[in-house]
């Protein structure tokens, strides 16, 4: 007798004034400024913030100069953080750099072509979305980036910048059926708290929360009549952003890259320069994956590359597809080998890395975006590849 397998997946996204993403932003805004004037800069930028206080550090080696008092207010600003009001004011909060340059130990390797340092990096695609990519993280994406919409265009006048989503997909055989559950939190004024508990917001907020951003980007069909909403369910949310919860840069790298799906690979993305594998070859590797998936070779691809500091070739390549090709991993290892540039400047050169496109990754993903900077998005090699294997 067939039983059909069910399973629950889950995935989180968050707003750009999370205080964690605050921190990426610096990050990736400080290697695009680097990058703007001097392609040659080698950047790893960290930050750190918390309660009114900006702490840029790392090591980073270029020719051009980068105004980090401006670079940092400006992107506060940006982000909504303008005023005393949410403890983080972009005018008056304070900012310390403690920036150095990188060890001339790694630079020897690196400047000879080499990867910058050891890890394993992953890259994935799906036929669930039009994106390639699972839908619990696309789905919490859009409810984060509506939730900032809607607060920037001051639609619901009392939202503030901190906000986290959260979706749950119900699978059946494999296969998303429904959204069991949706979970916005998001940073307020005392506007909308219940004036007989102030420990929860009103039910007429609830409601305007539901309505502005869940009802217009999550489809209709994926909602089921026993889908649950959970709008701000700790009760209230008026203190958020660094004055709450410190932030890092790198600390949301599951949100960057594919929900928990499957598994992520080395280090962080942002604030690091294309030749450091830990951002360029997860870059690579959802390129891959992507056209495999785009190709019709197979319906899901996982793509798994590892290097070693100061090696140009990556010291092994692994596919899996999860019984959705008839195709082995060693024909795919092949496939990718012959066709995709796996050294840090075959991928540099194979995606234009050494340009300054790294601000818009910083929030809302790395993978399943459109936007033209995003290069390692395009399908452009899919009917090459269905025709080589």
């Amino acid at each position: 007798m067939y039983i059909m397998k069910t399973k629950y997946i889950t995935s989180e996204s968050v707003t750009e004034g999370h205080p964690d993403k605050i921190c990426d932003q610096i990050s990736d805004a400080v290697l695009d400024e680097v990058l703007r004037n001097d392609k040659n800069g080698r950047v790893a930028c960290e930050v750190f913030a918390a309660k009114g206080m900006i702490i840029v550090g790392g090591e980073i080696t270029t020719t051009t100069y980068v105004d980090l008092d401006v670079l940092v207010r400006n992107k506060l600003r940006e982000i909504g953080y303008t005023s005393s009001l949410y403890n983080m004011d972009c005018n008056t909060c304070g900012i310390i750099d403690i920036i150095g340059k990188q060890s001339p130990d790694i630079s020897q390797g690196v400047d000879t072509g080499g990867a910058g340092d050891q890890g394993i990096m992953t890259g994935y695609a799906c036929n669930e979305t039009p994106e390639l990519m699972p839908l619990p993280i696309m789905m919490a994406h859009s409810l984060s980036r509506q939730l900032t919409k809607i607060r920037k265009e001051n639609i619901l006048d009392y939202l503030g910048p901190d906000g986290k989503t959260q979706v749950t997909v119900k699978y059946e055989d494999d296969k998303p059926m429904e959204i069991t559950n949706i979970v916005i939190s998001t940073q307020h004024t005392e506007k909308i708290l219940d004036k007989e508990d102030n420990s929860k917001i009103t039910g007429k907020a609830r409601k305007e929360i539901i309505d502005a951003v869940i009802g217009p980007v999550i489809p209709k069909n994926l909602i089921g009549i026993d889908t649950k909403y959970h709008i701000n369910p700790t009760g209230r949310f008026l203190l958020g952003g660094p004055a709450a919860d410190t932030g890092l840069t790198g600390r949301k790298i599951i949100v960057d890259t594919y929900g928990g799906v499957v598994a992520h690979g080395g280090g962080c993305f942002s604030g690091k320069d294309p030749t450091k594998v830990d951002r360029s070859g997860a870059y690579m590797a959802r390129y891959i994956a992507k056209n495999i998936v785009a190709s019709g070779l197979a319906g899901k691809c996982l793509v798994q590359v590892a290097y070693i500091i100061g090696v140009a070739e990556p010291v092994s390549v692994m596919v899996d597809t999860f019984g959705t090709s008839e195709y082995s991993s060693s024909q795919f290892s092949k496939l990718i080998r012959d066709n995709f540039k796996l050294t840090p400047k075959g991928i540099i050169d194979m995606l234009d890395l050494m340009q300054p496109r790294y601000s818009p990754t910083s929030c809302y993903g790395h993978m399943g975006r459109n936007e033209k900077e995003f290069t390692w998005e395009k399908t452009d090699l899919a009917q090459m590849l269905s025709k080589s294997i």
